[in-house]
């Protein structure tokens, strides 16, 4: 009998590529997803990469009746990851209500149903924005959580707090809190990766879409800062790599191997690579050439921030190391599928 896992926001970016490495490790998967930022045809393209189609309800987390028939009518879930959650910095600082209510009553929602439908273990979405700009680099787990930058970040701090609280009051809940860094590529297949709505709000997507000629050019924004090309720096992680990790955490919750009821970790390269560095290492991967300029700073960009991922290294046996060149011929060609199919 296969253990069945609940992800919400399954068809989203991060959430498809998860759903196909735990079908992939042997899990039966629910997804739960209102389509606000994906598509329906990614069910079909999960089932075409792994040969098993996930079971899907087009059902918001805000519904608490809609998610409580979830768990009834799919008994016996044993664990859910949760993704589901708006996502844009910019746009929670012009709507930051429904950043809260999107974000916050989500994640409420699934911790009362749990207990109720006998679900011990969830696997929370969260981010290194918590860290902010951070003192000491490169940032471990125990690095201060700094003021959020953002209702976006902000809403990762609040739902960490609100997990722990949940725990510590006695819930019969295990969780991991899982801090990304900057998730990058597509599936290998190029069936699967990063599509985002209008104008994207991500370095690679839009790197793709100005080399499709879908965008004029690419703004980097500045190149005075304090690093050796004077760009940002980010850790980019390889989106399937970061999925493995879920499959791995989600297995240390059901196996009762964790060390505490709620643990944390940063899931990164430990690798810091500046935009520069990212736009020529497209170039040199892809052959094609970007039309990039130069531009002033953008307000509220952290300057530089990478994971010291060693504690999820050891503890959880996890490591992301595929090629920077592999992860953004992956971004290429998922973008090059989209031109062949018709979607952008």
């Amino acid at each position: 009998m296969k253990e069945r896992i609940l992800v919400t926001g399954g068809t989203g970016y991060i959430g498809s590529h998860t759903v196909v490495e735990l079908q992939n490790s042997g899990y039966e998967v629910v997804i739960v997803d209102n389509l606000s930022n994906s598509r329906a045809d990614v069910v079909d393209h999960i089932e075409q990469i792994t040969g098993i189609r996930p079971a899907f309800e087009h059902v918001d987390c805000l519904d608490y009746e809609g998610m409580d028939a979830v768990f009834k009518k799919y008994s016996g879930i044993k664990g859910v990851i949760h993704f589901a959650a708006s996502k844009a910095v910019g746009e929670s600082v012009q709507k930051p209500l429904l950043y809260y209510r999107n974000n916050l009553v989500s994640l409420i929602n699934l911790l009362e149903l749990m207990p109720k439908h006998n679900v011990g273990g969830i696997i929370f979405s969260s981010s290194c924005t918590v860290y902010g700009q951070p003192d000491v680099l490169p940032v471990t787990e125990a690095a201060p959580i700094k003021k959020a930058e953002s209702p976006y970040g902000n809403t990762k701090q609040v739902n960490e707090e609100i997990v722990r609280d949940t725990v510590a009051s006695g819930a019969p809940i295990n969780a991991i809190l899982l801090r990304y860094f900057n998730p990058i590529g597509a599936h290998p297949s190029a069936l699967i990766g990063e599509l985002p709505n209008g104008v994207p709000q991500n370095l690679v997507p839009y790197v793709t879409q100005t080399a499709m000629g879908i965008r004029e050019k690419l703004s980097v924004f500045g190149d005075d800062y304090d690093t050796p090309d004077g760009s940002c720096i980010r850790d980019y992680i390889y989106v399937v790599d970061l999925a493995k990790a879920h499959v791995i955490a989600m297995k240390r919750i059901l196996e009762g191997k964790q060390k505490d009821k709620v643990e944390v970790f940063n899931l990164g390269t430990g690798r810091g690579l500046s935009v520069l560095e990212l736009v020529h290492s497209f170039e040199e991967a892809t052959g094609v050439k970007l039309n990039y300029q130069i531009v002033g700073r953008r307000a509220g960009d952290i300057v530089k921030v990478w994971a010291d991922p060693t504690y999820a290294n050891q503890e959880l046996g996890w490591k992301a190391d595929t090629p920077i060149l592999d992860v953004l011929r992956s971004a290429w060609n998922w973008q090059v599928h989209l031109r062949e199919t018709g979607v952008q």
